[in-house]
């Protein structure tokens, strides 16, 4: 496991863990080898360990005082981070926090900390894997129900004792595969070995795959399912979106070509993240900035989980564009302006709604509910997959399982070297083998404090 500099880790941390700006309390952590002494020098007596107790705060150069308020001690290792820990639950002002951030830096040895350097020093010390760090991160982004269920059940371990669980069986198939190869002069034995590992192998090539196979679901509920209002210009979709949103969000104007960039907006819909996406409308532009509007609109729908092509029932254009329906995107036709006097209903449609008197909209958005709850297949209790990196490496760990079959028809040390890479791959998942640069983009995402 890479770690930080034998210097850095030397040094003791602290920092605001709390929420930022003027509140009733303020928690202070304190981590490193002169977290006790800092204790000592700024709130003593120190109290015992893991119970709270009122104290009076000093500088430790000149012993003016700054606040009176509960402090607490954690001997390590058994702390959140592995090593001594100290809290200080201030009083929230401002001028309070700078008095006890002057204290702690007149503390030799003491230093503010760094974006994510508590977690990563748990990380470090073995108190938490990179998939519980990335879900503790997810857990405090979570905006939504969904969210926060997945988030907490990777902060607790689960997709580690999956992944960890895997990994341990290829290093026991690796270790057969190369029982086989140590005993090749004993061919009964050799054969034995081989032929266990190739099974194991094929039984965790197939989990593996089925495990690929989840339709993005743990990705959709952390990054939000992708909803895209297109269809031609007039057509109602940025009063649509204003209309979901309940704001105003989009300028509406009876003007053709008025939206240019792609408007976005964040709904909770059933407890689950959806990203709605106002387009341009889509016709044969005139100006450049019309055209890359479209362009834009155009690729965003190619990417949306789901279209919602909206129709104006007052003059209805031209259906859906064949090269969104033959992708095989779901697309939900919407016939808006019902509400016009010359309003037509008898347009083949999946919802017909009102996008200015709001008709039809509670019904809409009662349907997306039900279409974004299918896509993440409820909240499932399975670990599933929940950032591109993990899936590009289940990826890489599934190729090099499929490789160990066929590399052993050129001999059991192809096959060997085939298992080291899948197990290798998972590896990087949960941080028992990962780049520095890995570890600092992912610890880089946490907030200073934790």
């Amino acid at each position: 496991m890479t770690t930080t500099s034998e210097s850095a880790t030397q040094d003791t941390i602290f920092a605001l863990s709390s929420g930022a700006g003027r509140t009733a309390l303020a928690v202070v952590r304190v981590s490193g080898p002169a977290a006790g002494i800092a204790l000592d020098r700024i709130a003593a007596p120190r109290p015992k360990p893991r119970f709270a107790a009122f104290r009076k705060l000093r500088h430790p150069d000149t012993g003016e005082e700054f606040d009176h308020a509960l402090v607490l001690w954690f001997a390590g290792p058994n702390t959140e981070t592995g090593e001594d820990m100290c809290e200080l639950h201030l009083h929230g002002g401002r001028a309070v926090l700078a008095g006890a951030f002057a204290a702690l830096s007149a503390v030799p040895g003491c230093r503010p900390a760094t974006a994510g350097e508590f977690a990563r020093r748990a990380f470090e010390n073995g108190k938490l894997d990179l998939t519980a760090a990335e879900g503790i991160i997810d857990l405090i982004d979570a905006d939504t129900d969904a969210q926060r269920r997945q988030a907490l059940q990777q902060a607790s371990g689960a997709l580690y004792q999956l992944y960890e669980r895997w990994r341990q069986e290829l290093i026991g198939a690796r270790a057969l595969m190369e029982s086989a190869i140590d005993f090749s002069d004993e061919a009964d034995v050799s054969a034995s070995a081989e032929k266990q590992a190739l099974a194991e192998a094929a039984r965790l090539s197939a989990e593996i795959s089925n495990h690929l196979k989840d339709g993005r679901r743990g990705e959709i509920v952390r990054e939000g399912f992708r909803i895209v209002l297109a269809g031609p210009p007039n057509v109602g979709k940025s009063s649509l979106m204003n209309a979901l949103a309940r704001r105003d969000v989009a300028i509406v104007s009876d003007e053709p070509g008025t939206t240019r960039d792609v408007l976005e907006v964040r709904l909770d819909l059933d407890g689950y993240m959806a990203i709605v996406a106002d387009t341009a409308g889509l016709r044969e532009a005139a100006g450049a900035v019309e055209q890359e509007g479209i362009r834009r609109a155009l690729n965003r729908a190619e990417e949306a989980d789901l279209v919602l092509w909206i129709i104006d029932a007052t003059a209805p254009l031209p259906d859906v564009p064949t090269d969104l329906r033959n992708r095989g995107r779901r697309v939900l036709r919407i016939l808006n302006k019902i509400d016009a006097a010359s309003a037509r209903r008898d347009i083949p449609s999946d919802h017909a709604i009102s996008a200015r008197t709001g008709t039809g909209i509670s019904e809409l958005v009662g349907n997306l509910g039900r279409i974004v709850h299918e896509a993440t297949d409820g909240a499932s209790d399975k670990p599933v997959i929940t950032q591109l990196r993990h899936r590009q490496q289940i990826e890489a760990c599934l190729d090099a399982l499929k490789a160990v079959s066929s590399s052993s028809t050129h001999g059991p040390e192809l096959a060997a070297e085939q298992l080291r890479i899948a197990a290798d791959a998972l590896g990087r998942i949960v941080g028992r083998i990962d780049p520095e640069d890995v570890l600092d983009q992912v610890f880089a995402r946490f907030c200073i404090g934790k």
